[in-house]
């Protein structure tokens, strides 16, 4: 040791502190200083709950130091323990063919085997030889309790060593001298009893002391090899035996064995010898045999086996409790062949040892293979010899028989042909006949066998039946030779015992009925098979149930016993067996039906049942609880079968029973025997979590509470919620000391598990209780419980947290964590203050589970999980854990880097690619990680980000799935693969969003360079395309990993959106590429909306459209050559048309968007029309729809902004309707526009309007919308579909024909009139192309203008009532031109005008039935135009010497011009232009006005050439439009329009037109240069035209004096000289001809306009009119 001392001095990489309290863990524990220091190092490793810093202060503090040697004490007792633990594995599976790791296994025991018995030996009997330490000897940390700590752990591993050496026996043979050597130790040692410490034995060390003895006795019978005794002595080569031919051993084994016999562990040992000697010297050994025998049998050797087998616990996964059942099968097998069975003792007994040997695997087939009459088939022989007369010792036998299928088709058909019948007789009866000697009797008459009446089941012995009598205590025996079956037997059984139920008779009736309903419960349990032919047992199973728990004292063990019959049938017929159940009375009930909440909770009405009844007066004072485990069981079966089926009502008071009466308080109840209490706690939660399980759709339906409502309520209000939280808050602690107090530690059924398993269903349930829970304000108490802060971090997250140090159940920490995933993102509180000062080290747990290479792979993904979630809900958290430190950068910006326990290293650990592929890193891991660095990046961690973008190789890592070769979707992909690819996708489409494309890192651009290179766009765009079709084909195959194929094509759908506006980044500008994407897309949504009845496709196919909608926006110059769209548009827009509508909302108005740009992009394709017929309807038939629920919604609507605020109305439209720019309504209408625009002649429409009414709906829902004045955005999309359809003549007439009149012109009044559109609204200055009501007004003047164009005449009526209902607002906005200057304004006065323009042209004809309402109209329009024209020509005025440097008039700035935030230089060029552009649209609005009132004034005026020639014209018929004034007109004063009115306008429009002459550099585009031209040509054009027709009509009226026909002459002689002198300038420069035909819509009827069509020698026609004018004047 020593040496061992300098050793650890002298190693440096030893901390002093370590080294120091290696020291005093080497003094305490009996170690060298060495190991102590390394053992120190693996519990800081494992096992220690702080940090390093608490670790400093915890060695300065004697008593915090003084703790955590006691701690390092219990973990190195534990480690010792595990050891063996291994080693008995190795043992268990090597040569286990099923087991994964079997040729390892092997090799290792290989090398264990030659030193493992020696090694062992010493070490057992060093551990029972050690002195017990003392304070002296060990330091004042050994107290008494330390010592007995110390002797527990001495115990236990003698246990283990021992069933080490059982296990090694069992496989390889024992030499007789080692069978010497062991029986002479265990001798010594008294089979464990005699320790040399047994002073310190207590109580709770009696259990471990009797494994040591039991595994000292199973090590000197198996080395005996019984079993190979047996084979020699049938095979008759007894010689062959190891033990026959050493005489001196089996002699010395002789004289020890004599002196046995004092203590209960002899007793095996003794009858495996007793068997030995009597086999292979039965003459020599035969007084040895007789003693011990006798001693055998007097230490009750079969009872003693029963005990034994039952402590060594059940065989499930238990290696050691099935190898002892066999060594003991082959003892008991010998024994039975070898001996008489009357003179081994009680039948019993051997019975119930037998019974507890076949529970091993196995040995019930081997039983019944084997031979007749040999082994324990004797045994069952003379069970049968007294059957029925007992029913038992048969009925234990062959349910212990039972296995599998093939037994208990055995044990069914053994029992079904019987050949005996055994009775006893006190006296001899009289109807038999006997031989003298009274050893065969006869019938002499036949008898029924039960006293049971008529037509019952029954046994009838006929006469003449032969029995054998035996004369014994009892009386007579009697073997009848009989054949029956006892399935009938049972039923009569069953029968006597419902006969006899109320009578003193009832106890022993059940001790022969219930072992019948055990074995029924076996069989059918085994074999469902067998239950038919069963019927007439299981079926009177709750009538025995109904009487039994009705009587005083009731059967408690038959009542279970029934009860876990019912439950085997529950599981297949739950239906059947609920419905017999009712009657019964035995489950508590509901004696008032249940219809509240409230009313439920309160259990008001509710029996308890026959069950409840025996619960509290029987089982709680008893502490016997066979009956409640069976009914939480039964009622669990009845659970999870019952689900939609209506009778889960029935189980409320059931449920109810358990939440209210037994979950708050089981804890407190009395119980008798050890781990009732912990299985009890278990059923209930198995119970409430089977509820909280079941589907929803299942549940039922209305105001009654559902069975899963119930328990949410119930736990998360009221008691049993406290209860489930206090199971949670057992912690870690409680959990481990449960565990060392089992005396086997490798058993799956002890308290410990138990205990881990309550624990696991209570995180479950809570779990589930959170997520299901209805929203509400108000904190439940469950929450409170939860979330409370505790002081000193014994609140319920830190002990959570702190079930990560768990270890021997890797779900436990699972699922701790799990639920602290929940609670951090649902509760409002922080998870790391609730840790408290215990934060850090939690934190360093996790990271140490997350790293580890052995950990379970579950419990790494859980962590994960639980991370991703706080990154979003946890921020202090999420810090902690990211542990980022910071020190100041080069320009003072901070700088982070990871520190030491920083979660990301472990997650780039796990991302980096030379790892992946490990076993300890697999996909779904992966995913894992990749989801958390997705959390990151959607949270915008910046500090983090920054860290992660920097690190080398992190975006090559990153992006590596991305070129990962995939099997085809049609083949299985393990969904977390496509989640790993989904999530790599949205963090690089996340990052080329957030950073600017020149400060992308170097790596990934390189990676998003090679995604383009190696062609990897196209391989994943065909990968989703695919996915998406496997999805649509494969309803079971492709909707497996639905939702992770979802997640992927979501990510491809962003990053796809993202490279219409980052193209340069992505690296995806090849047009090939581009439209090889979007072709792919296209054919995605198309699978999947041609699977109208699919649900889950149509969702897929909604992600898709909205992406090729983006796409057919953004890249329409690749889109123009690709493949015709409009067909698949179109087709899937039928599929979509068919399904289910409230769906398919989004879809449609999608696909309706698509196809409007998909006719914008490629128009009709060449006239192809052939889809378009089918298209027009289905877009048609949607109108329709549309409109017409949309009045349904509108008329709702508005009854409901009438009706009172409290009214009862609650009928509700088909669905509301919203009125959206992007609404189905409005998309529809939009696209049957586009449609209609395509289809040149009509015809197609046409044939639509003859089918469907849909302008008939329309039209209503424009009348309702114009009236209450809402749904905007559909009476613009209507009004544009009516103004398209109007251009054509067959268009036009059934837009007129549908009363379109009626639909428009009075409800248009509500657009401009009413309480919040007074005078002051009426022209809104909203940007011209923002839907608004007044556009809604200037599109009904288009359409008027439209119609009266294409109509004429067959439209002048209801022109004129148009103009008629709205004359005010016509002169409004003829007036208000010189107000206000607004675009809007500006716009509805040209429309006025443009409508007047078309209804001038029919002023003069002969009208006759309206003669008075043309002429009043038109003198009104006349007025209008008068008005108009002055103000225009003022205001091109106007802005016409603003143009040239003067002040523009107040108010005559157009709203669209941004004010100027500040006066800097280089903002007055950008002002100055903007100012501009929008003076000039003023103006270019404002001449369109005068082009058109002139034009309109024409048909006011006298014809030019007509005035001029003929001389017998009716001046009546046209009035005098201009005053005789030749001034220039003022602009401020409201004067009448006068000649000097039009000369100053052809003057300004002539000097603008030298203007735009003059300009070197346009300042706007040639094409507005151009327009402009036209416009103000043409306005002069028709300026001279007006003049000369009103001058002449002056010249000719003979109202008019000479004087001023005189001044009308001169005046105009010298101004048009003037003016022809500059236009021959003008035009002698080039200038454009007039536009007159070209610009503006002219009516069919108009007389050629001042001969513009006929041009002489290269003159303006209108200049040639101007000079024969002046002609005429001065002649």
């Amino acid at each position: 040791i020593s040496s061992a001392a300098d050793k650890l001095k002298a190693n440096k990489d030893v901390a002093q502190p370590l080294k120091d309290f290696g020291l005093r863990i080497s003094k305490l524990l009996g170690l060298d200083e060495q190991q102590s220091v390394q053992i120190l190092q693996c519990y800081l490793q494992d096992d220690y709950r702080g940090t390093r810093n608490t670790l400093k202060t915890v060695l300065q503090d004697e008593r915090q130091s003084q703790a955590l040697l006691l701690k390092i004490a219990d973990y190195y007792y534990e480690e010792r323990v595990c050891l063996l633990r291994c080693v008995l594995l190795l043992l268990t599976y090597f040569q286990d063919e099923r087991h994964p790791y079997r040729a390892e296994y092997a090799t290792c025991v290989s090398k264990l085997e030659k030193d493992l018995v020696n090694n062992y030996q010493q070490q057992f009997e060093a551990l029972f030889n050690a002195e017990a330490p003392t304070w002296e000897t060990h330091g004042n940390l050994m107290t008494e309790r330390q010592v007995s700590r110390w002797f527990t752990q001495c115990l236990r591993e003698q246990a283990l060593l021992l069933e080490v050496l059982f296990l090694y026996y069992a496989y390889f043979e024992m030499p007789p001298s080692d069978l010497l050597t062991f029986t002479r130790l265990f001798k010594e040692q008294g089979f464990g009893q005699r320790q040399t410490n047994r002073h310190l034995v207590d109580k709770s060390m009696d259990a471990l002391v009797d494994r040591i003895g039991y595994f000292s006795c199973l090590i000197l019978v198996e080395g005996m090899d019984i079993d190979f005794l047996h084979k020699c002595a049938l095979e008759d080569r007894t010689e062959q035996h190891q033990l026959s031919n050493t005489p001196d051993i089996n002699k010395e084994m002789d004289q020890m064995l004599l002196t046995f016999g004092d203590i209960s562990h002899h007793g095996p040992v003794l009858l495996a010898w007793v068997l030995l000697r009597h086999t292979l010297q039965p003459v020599e050994a035969g007084p040895v045999v007789r003693r011990l025998g006798q001693t055998t049998l007097q230490l009750g050797v079969f009872q003693y086996l029963t005990d034994m087998l039952k402590a060594l616990g059940n065989t499930d996964n238990n290696c050691t409790a099935s190898t002892a059942r066999m060594c003991i099968y082959g003892l008991l097998s010998f024994v039975v062949t070898s001996f008489e069975e009357d003179t081994l003792g009680s039948q019993q007994h051997l019975i119930n040892a037998a019974c507890e040997v076949l529970a091993a695997p196995s040995l019930a087939e081997l039983f019944w293979e084997s031979k007749p009459n040999v082994g324990l088939e004797m045994i069952l022989d003379s069970a049968v010899g007294v059957f029925p007369h007992k029913t038992g010792p048969l009925l234990q036998l062959l349910t212990a028989l039972l296995s599998d299928k093939s037994t208990a088709k055995r044990v069914y058909t053994f029992l079904d042909k019987m050949s005996f019948y055994t009775e006893v007789y006190k006296n001899k009866p009289n109807d038999v006949l006997s031989r003298e000697d009274e050893t065969l009797w006869r019938r002499l008459a036949p008898k029924l066998l039960y006293p049971l009446g008529a037509g019952q089941t029954n046994l009838r012995m006929p006469q003449g039946c032969y029995g054998q009598v035996c004369v014994g205590e009892q009386g007579y025996l009697v073997r009848w030779d009989y054949s029956y079956s006892s399935w009938t037997l049972f039923t009569c059984e069953i029968e006597m015992l419902l006969h006899v139920v109320s009578t003193a008779d009832v106890l022993a009736h059940c001790e022969r009925v219930k072992p019948i309903l055990d074995l029924v419960h076996k069989i059918i349990s085994t074999d469902w098979t067998v239950s038919d032919c069963l019927l007439p047992l299981t079926s009177r199973i709750y009538m025995l149930l109904q009487r039994l728990t009705s009587v005083i004292n009731p059967p408690v063990d038959v009542i279970a016993s029934c009860v876990n019959c019912l439950i085997v049938l529950a599981t297949r017929q739950p239906a059947k067996v609920w419905s017999s159940l009712q009657h019964t009375g035995f489950l508590p009930f509901a004696s008032v039906p249940l219809t509240t909440m409230a009313q439920t909770i309160s259990a008001e009405g509710m029996k308890a049942g026959n069950y409840g009844n025996l619960l509290v007066l029987f089982e709680q004072p008893r502490g016997e609880y066979a009956v409640t485990v069976a009914f939480l069981r039964l009622v669990t079966t009845l659970v999870k079968g019952q689900v939609g089926s209506t009778q889960s009502k029935g189980l409320i008071p059931c449920v109810l029973l358990v939440l209210k009466e037994m979950l708050p308080s089981y804890h407190k109840w009395r119980y008798n025997t050890h781990g009732v209490r912990e299985k009890i706690g278990c059923l209930i939660l198995e119970l409430v979590h089977a509820i909280l399980n079941l589907s929803p759709e299942g549940e039922s339906e209305g105001s009654t509470p559902s069975l899963q409502s119930l328990c949410i309520y119930s736990l998360a209000n009221t008691e049993a919620g406290q209860a489930v939280v206090n199971i949670m808050g057992v912690g870690v602690d409680t959990i481990n000391v449960v565990l060392a107090a089992q005396p086997s530690s490798g058993s799956c059924e002890g308290p410990g598990q138990v205990l881990i398993q309550t624990v696991k269903l209570a995180f479950s349930v809570t779990n589930n209780v959170i997520r299901l829970k209805p929203q509400s304000d108000t904190v439940s108490p469950l929450e409170q419980a939860l979330t409370q802060h505790g002081g000193h971090g014994n609140n319920l997250i830190a002990v959570l947290a702190k079930y990560i140090y768990h270890k021997h159940d890797p779900a436990l920490p699972r699922l701790a964590v799990q639920l602290l995933k929940r609670l951090a993102s649902v509760a409002p509180m922080s998870v790391y203050a609730c840790l408290g000062s215990d934060a850090a080290a939690i934190r360093d747990a996790f990271l140490t589970r997350l790293q580890s290479k052995t950990v379970d792979l579950r419990i790494k993904v859980t962590i994960l999980e639980f991370l991703t979630v706080a990154v979003e809900t946890q921020p202090g958290l999420i810090e902690l854990f990211l542990n980022l430190e910071t020190k100041d950068g080069s320009e003072g910006a901070k700088e982070f880097s990871l520190g030491e326990w920083s979660c990301l290293a472990v997650v780039l650990e796990l991302l980096d690619c030379e790892l992946q592929g490990q076993y300890w890193c697999p996909p779904l891991l992966q995913r894992a990680a990749l989801a958390f660095l997705h959390a990151l990046w959607q949270d915008r961690r910046d500090s983090a980000l920054s860290v992660l973008r920097t690190k080398e190789k992190f975006w090559d890592n990153l992006t590596t799935p991305l070129f990962g070769t995939l099997p085809p979707p049609s083949e299985t992909t393990e969904p977390c693969v496509l989640e790993s690819c989904a999530f790599v996708m949205k963090i690089i489409g996340l990052e080329i969003y957030y950073v600017v494309s020149g400060q992308l890192e170097g790596s990934l651009k390189s990676a998003l360079q090679r995604l383009s290179s190696q062609r990897r766009y196209e391989f994943w765009s065909q990968y989703v395309r695919e996915l998406v079709c496997a999805a649509c084909e494969g309803e079971d195959g492709g909707m497996r990993s639905l939702s992770e194929s979802q997640m992927l094509i979501s990510a491809w759908r962003t990053l796809l959106i993202l490279s219409t506006s980052h193209s340069e980044v992505m690296q995806l500008k090849e047009d090939s590429v581009r439209l090889k994407l979007f072709m792919d897309v296209l054919e995605g949504t198309k699978a999947a909306l041609l699977m109208p009845q699919s649900v889950a496709c149509l969702r897929l196919g909604s992600m898709m459209a909205t992406l090729l909608l983006v796409l057919l926006k953004q890249w329409k110059s690749v889109l123009v050559s690709a493949p015709a769209l409009l067909p698949p548009l179109s087709l899937m827009l039928e599929n979509v048309l068919q399904a289910d509508q409230q769906l398919m909302e989004r879809t449609k108005a999608k696909l309706f968007s698509a196809l409007i740009s998909a006719l914008h992009i490629q128009g009709l394709n060449g006239g192809e029309i052939t889809q378009l017929p089918q298209l027009l309807l289905c877009v048609c038939e949607t109108v329709q729809d549309e409109a017409v629920a949309l009045i349904d919604s509108t008329r709702h609507i508005t009854q409901k902004s009438d009706a009172q605020e409290d009214s009862m109305e609650t009928d509700t439209p088909r669905s509301v309707q919203k009125d959206q720019r992007d609404s189905v309504c409005v998309l529809a209408l939009h696209l049957s526009k586009e449609l209609c625009r395509a289809d040149e002649d009509g015809e197609q429409w046409l044939q639509v309007m003859r089918k469907l009414p849909v302008l008939p709906s329309v039209l209503s829902a424009l009348e309702l919308s114009l009236r209450s004045k809402q749904n905007l955005y559909f009476t613009e999309a209507a009004l544009h579909l009516l103004l398209t359809l109007a251009r054509t003549p067959q268009g036009a007439a059934a837009v007129a024909g549908a009363g379109v009149i009626q639909s428009i012109c009075l409800p248009l009044l509500s657009v401009y009139e009413g309480p919040a559109n007074g005078a002051t609204q009426a022209f809104s200055r909203k940007p011209l192309d923002a839907p608004c009501w007044p556009g809604v007004y200037r599109l009904c003047l288009s359409l008027m203008e439209s119609l009266l164009k294409t109509l004429r005449y067959n439209f002048i009526n209801e022109a004129l009532d148009f103009v008629g209902v709205h004359q005010e607002r016509i002169l409004q906005c003829l007036s208000a031109v010189r107000t206000v200057q607004s675009l809007a304004c500006l716009d509805e006065a040209d429309h006025t005008v443009g409508f007047l323009l078309q209804l001038s042209s029919f002023c003069k004809e002969d009208v006759q039935v309206h003669q008075h309402t043309v002429t009043q109209q038109m003198k009104d329009v006349s007025v209008c135009s008068h008005t108009c024209f002055s103000f225009t020509v003022q205001h091109v005025h106007t802005c016409s010497t603003a143009k040239n440097g003067e002040a523009l008039p107040q108010g005559s700035h157009p709203q669209r011009v941004l004010q100027p935030t500040s006066k800097e230089q280089p903002l007055s060029g950008e002002r100055e232009e903007a100012e501009s552009k929008a003076l000039q649209a003023v103006q270019c609005s404002l001449l369109k006005i005068l082009s058109k009132t002139l034009a309109t004034l024409q048909h006011f005026t006298p014809d030019c050439c007509q005035i001029l020639l003929d001389q017998s014209m009716d001046l009546a018929e046209y009035r005098t439009l201009f005053v005789l004034s030749f001034t220039t007109p003022a602009f401020d004063s409201d004067v009448a329009p006068s000649f000097g009115t039009l000369l100053a306008t052809i003057n300004v429009a002539l000097s603008m037109l030298g203007e735009i002459e003059k300009k070197k550099e346009p300042a706007v585009s040639s094409e507005e240069t151009q327009a402009l031209k036209s416009l103000l040509m043409f306005s002069m054009e028709n300026c001279f035209y007006v003049l000369i027709s009103q001058a002449m009509r002056c010249l000719k009226d003979p109202a008019v004096l000479p004087r001023d026909k005189q001044r009308v002459k001169q005046e105009l002689s010298s101004e048009l000289s003037t003016l022809l002198t500059t236009l021959f300038r003008f035009f002698r420069r080039g200038s454009p001809s007039s536009p007159a035909s070209g610009l503006l819509p002219s009516p069919q009827t108009k007389p050629t306009t001042t001969g513009a069509k006929v041009t002489q020698e290269g003159q303006e026609p209108f200049i040639q009119l101007v000079q024969a004018f002046v002609r005429h004047v001065q002649r």
